[in-house]
């Protein structure tokens, strides 16, 4: 099944710290593609990839599980450790769940967690029927392009398939219960105008992991798809800036092409 444009997944090999950027719940990698190219231009090793089942049609995605989604990451984290000394994840909404829970389940391999808007709960009031909805309703309405930038629009599904729902409401409840082996320094930023993902998920998750070394930014201009929106600059330096802080070598790291990395994205 072909691609929608723009929904590529994003590799640039650059200095041995390296970031997996992980997108969100009938999303794809466009949502989130200028975030890691920031973090690319300034030198980092970055990877950004396509989950199973995202990026065609929603009808694939009806096919797909957690499992699929989180071992697409598993395996770019793998990959990416192999290569690098360093190595930090970052997440928009479901992706800011799946770096939490690989935050979890490999402890000293990361370096470090960065979120955006992460999703911890399913909210809808529909959300406790899904067992059994899903066999009844193949689908529901979209929650793809939450921007308050006029003029940007995020690539996703017009449509939630909800099998697919069904298995993220399972996979968020299980990376609750994961949340407090997460011990790594960690930097959240949340909008508090979201139309996807309640800002009380991101309060829920700082309440319960174990970092000592947390920072919260509020994205105050932004809804949902914050990469794309007014506070995209703000998430790129609050990114960079923490990746430098606690991964020195990260600071002035060279391009592709030998130059000193320097200014945003």
């Amino acid at each position: 099944m072909p691609l929608l444009p723009g929904a590529e997944p994003f590799r640039r090999d650059g200095g041995e710290v390296g970031v997996l950027v992980c997108h969100g719940f009938t999303g794809s990698p466009q949502s989130v593609r200028p975030w890691a190219e920031s973090l690319a231009d300034r030198g980092l090793t970055v990877s950004l990839p396509l989950l199973p089942g995202h990026g065609t049609r929603w009808q694939d995605m009806q096919l797909t599980t957690w499992q699929d989604w989180y071992a697409e990451v598993d395996r770019e984290l793998r990959v990416l450790t192999e290569q690098c000394s360093q190595v930090f994840v970052c997440g928009l909404s479901m992706g800011g769940a799946l770096a939490l829970r690989l935050a979890a389940r490999h402890g000293d391999a990361i370096r470090g967690v960065i979120v955006v808007n992460p999703a911890n709960k399913l909210r809808d009031a529909a959300a406790p029927l899904l067992p059994v909805l899903r066999h009844v309703i193949r689908t529901t309405k979209g929650v793809a392009d939450d921007i308050a930038k006029p003029g940007s629009h995020e690539i996703g599904y017009s449509r939630v398939p909800l099998h697919a729902a069904h298995s993220l409401r399972r996979f968020l409840r299980l990376v609750d219960d994961e949340l407090p082996h997460v011990t790594q320094p960690l930097l959240v930023m949340t909008s508090p105008q979201d139309h996807v993902v309640s800002p009380a998920d991101s309060e829920r998750i700082l309440s319960r992991v174990s970092s000592t070394d947390i920072r919260q930014r509020l994205l105050e201009h932004s809804y949902h798809v914050a990469t794309l929106d007014h506070d995209a600059e703000l998430i790129f330096k609050e990114s960079h800036d923490f990746i430098a802080r606690l991964a020195p070598g990260a600071q002035g790291a060279t391009n592709r092409e030998g130059q000193t990395a320097s200014g945003g994205a």
